[in-house]
């Protein structure tokens, strides 16, 4: 007597719908850390700024002009100086051009941090970003007139030419991006040394199957 075989349970399909979302949950997660650095650059570029246009303002109103105001000795003084040119009253003569490359800059701040997974780059760039806006204000907004305004300076510290918060933070920017440059930290948050290390895993890794491949083939002459 024949018995009909126990019929297979059905095998549902794999669901189509967590696969696509998982497939999207690593570009979110991707994306998640960028969005946290640009926040971060922004948030350091924006308090900057605000601070550089507090304490500008207040030294208009508050320092006399060839009337210093002494805080430490003969070495620390506020004076209020109208620079036309760049940081530390360099490049005088060149005010629209200043004007022109602190945009590009700006420009290009935004761009590269809108890739950033490095909260140390984050910073450095948020300063650099915060003081570049802080200088073009004054660029656009002061006297003598539009892209050719003169910025306004009033710490001075010994022998350094008369500088402002902007170009602390410009300078301060610049010094840790170079650092961070040096120890081989780049703008992902890998080292270099991070990256180069898989990199010489899959090469070791390709030579050793390619030599266990010639092993296995048979040598000229030997019997098959």
């Amino acid at each position: 007597m024949s018995h009909d075989p126990t019929p297979d349970p059905e095998v549902s399909p794999p669901d189509q719908t967590s696969l696509h979302d998982d497939s999207d949950a690593a570009p979110v997660k991707a994306q998640s850390p960028r969005r946290h650095r640009m926040r971060l650059l922004l948030g350091i570029a924006v308090a900057i700024l605000v601070f550089d246009l507090v304490t500008k303002i207040a030294a208009v109103a508050f320092i006399q002009p060839g009337s210093p105001i002494w805080l430490i000795g003969d070495v620390v003084s506020l004076r209020l100086v109208r620079n036309p040119g760049a940081a530390f009253s360099m490049a005088t003569s060149m005010t629209w051009l200043l004007t022109i490359v602190a945009i590009a800059v700006v420009i290009g701040v935004v761009k590269i941090g809108r890739t950033l997974q490095s909260s140390w780059w984050a910073w450095g760039l948020g300063l650099i970003l915060g003081g570049a806006l802080g200088n073009l204000v004054d660029r656009f907004f002061r006297s003598p007139g539009v892209m050719r305004g003169h910025v306004v300076d009033f710490v001075s510290v010994g022998w350094w030419p008369v500088f402002n918060v902007a170009d602390s933070a410009i300078v301060c920017g610049a010094v840790l991006l170079v650092a961070l440059t040096l120890f081989g930290v780049e703008p992902e948050g890998k080292k270099k040394d991070d990256q180069e290390e898989p990199a010489q895993g899959k090469t070791a890794q390709s030579e050793s199957a390619h030599g266990e491949s010639k092993q296995g083939e048979p040598r000229e002459g030997e019997s098959q």
